[in-house]
């Protein structure tokens, strides 16, 4: 034998018997067993890719970060304190929760178990719908701004409506306001490539900040935890939260969609404390200061007007548990007439699914809509892939027709409603860092109810006997692309 046969010897050994030990280390993780079949398929099938992939795609490590979750400061005090005088406090039927929020006093006890996310009610939401209501509400708050700013997001573009976002920023920053941001690393890597985006800023003294730089774009094992959060607060005092990212696609001005539907949030009050909590720890995590200081947690009044009751959900790779899937689940769950759903990328798993099925097979109006034109193909077969099922338990299906529609919103008996960055999707649930305001008030839910009816009459609705009838192509390609939903 030759070298070059010695060598080539050599090297397919070493390939081989990695491919085995990292199919063993796949069975030996405990995974989902569909993520477990999907990613040994790859492997015997594709066995090159498959283990470049595994490599950097597939490692099922959950980022230990760098800071602990800490106790708010004053004004909110202890948080263990008031988690468990709240759990005491939803024992009692009279003295807090009507009738009709009575029944979801299991959701509240999750998230004040998982999460830590005690509900405060001395709040004012505003919905903003679309780009352009977002984006006239975040420069009115960023204008009236004295102390600080903070911003977080997945995607922040250099584009007109970034250009305009950063000027803002800047026109701040050289007054003295002290400005922070920190971008994903994935999201906005072509920002994250263009270090004389932020220049003007940073000189300015603002602090920029990427999560989890990603210097070799799509070859990087960190880049399957992503930063998916949309979170700015301003002086501590009012904060924005939703599905509404940085770019000019989000005002309609992209190039493959004219329309873009979407939904945002505006907070005012103790809510917002826990906006900056979860800034504070990302940006301890990004820069490794600790900016817990009550310059941050001010004082909330609004004269008596401001009795909405909110809680914020956070999850991400490092939570303990998958909170915003276990939110979706058990409100889900305790529907009693209604759940309506808008969705951009719906790769449900099977415990949500189950959830949807079992609802409306007892008589609960079960209403989904999701895109009918994609802006990622794969996704969309996967989606579809998951309608069949769902159509022949009597759960009513609808594709948008006027654009794209990306907004994250559940409502459930009209009187509960999930606003926030998560989708109903498997890469939400357990690998993005994701944040959702859960909002139980009748006014703000009747708002998104509203808006929810609007988008219907911009659908077309599937029937199960319209869609069984699709073609052979389509199921194949279905088939595909769901094979490899676990991995989206």
């Amino acid at each position: 034998m030759d070298l070059t046969s010695t060598i080539t010897w050599v090297i397919s050994a070493v390939f081989s018997i990695s491919i085995i030990f990292i199919a063993i280390v796949i069975v030996l993780e405990n995974r989902n067993p569909s993520k477990t079949v999907t990613w040994l398929t790859v492997l015997y099938l594709l066995p090159v890719v498959g283990f470049v992939f595994y490599i950097f795609f597939g490692r099922n490590f959950r980022k230990k970060r760098r800071v602990k979750q800490k106790e708010m400061i004053k004004p909110i005090g202890d948080v263990n304190a008031i988690i468990d005088t709240q759990k005491q406090i939803l024992k009692d039927k009279e003295t807090f929760l009507d009738e009709k929020y009575y029944s979801k006093k299991r959701i509240m006890k999750l998230l004040l178990q998982s999460n830590q996310s005690p509900f405060t009610t001395n709040n004012r939401a505003k919905v903003l719908t679309n780009g352009f209501e977002k984006f006239s509400a975040v420069f009115k708050a960023i204008d009236k701004a004295t102390d600080h700013i903070h911003v977080e997001y997945f995607i922040i573009r250099n584009d007109r409506i970034g250009h305009a976002f950063k000027q803002k920023l800047l026109k701040k920053a050289k007054e003295g306001v002290k400005v922070r941001v920190i971008y994903d690393g994935v999201g906005s890597w072509k920002v994250d490539f263009q270090p004389k985006f932020f220049k003007e800023l940073k000189e300015a003294g603002g602090e920029v900040h990427c999560f989890v730089p990603i210097r070799v774009p799509f070859l990087n094992s960190r880049m399957n935890y992503r930063n998916h959060r949309k979170i700015i607060v301003v002086d501590g005092k009012v904060g924005f939260v939703g599905g509404i990212n940085i770019s000019d696609n989000y005002l309609g001005k992209g190039k493959v969609f004219s329309f873009w539907r979407d939904t945002h949030l505006q907070l005012e009050g103790d809510a917002v404390y826990f906006l900056q909590k979860i800034f504070i720890n990302d940006w301890h995590f990004v820069s490794n200061e600790n900016l817990n200081a009550d310059r941050y947690f001010p004082t909330h009044t609004f004269g008596g007007s401001g009795e909405q009751l909110v809680q914020i959900a956070a999850s991400g790779p490092d939570s303990e548990w998958d909170t915003i899937m276990q939110l979706y689940y058990l409100t889900m769950a305790t529907a009693q007439d209604s759940i309506h759903i808008t969705s951009p990328y719906f790769i449900p798993d099977d415990s949500i699914i189950m959830a949807l099925k079992t609802a409306a097979l007892s008589g609960v109006d079960v209403r989904i809509i999701i895109p009918d034109v994609p802006d990622y193909y794969i996704v969309y077969w996967a989606t579809q892939s998951y309608l069949e099922e769902l159509l022949e338990a009597g759960v009513k299906i609808y594709q948008y027709q006027k654009g794209f529609i990306h907004a994250k919103l559940l409502i459930v008996d009209g009187v509960i409603a999930s606003i926030g960055s998560a989708n109903m999707d498997i890469r939400s649930f357990q690998l993005n860092y994701e944040v959702n305001a859960l909002i139980y008030n009748e006014e703000t839910v009747k708002r998104l109810e509203a808006d929810f009816q609007q988008d219907l009459k911009e659908c077309r609705l599937i029937t199960y006997e319209e869609f069984i009838k699709r073609p052979l192509t389509n199921k194949i390609k279905e088939s595909g692309a769901r094979l490899l939903s676990p991995l989206l």
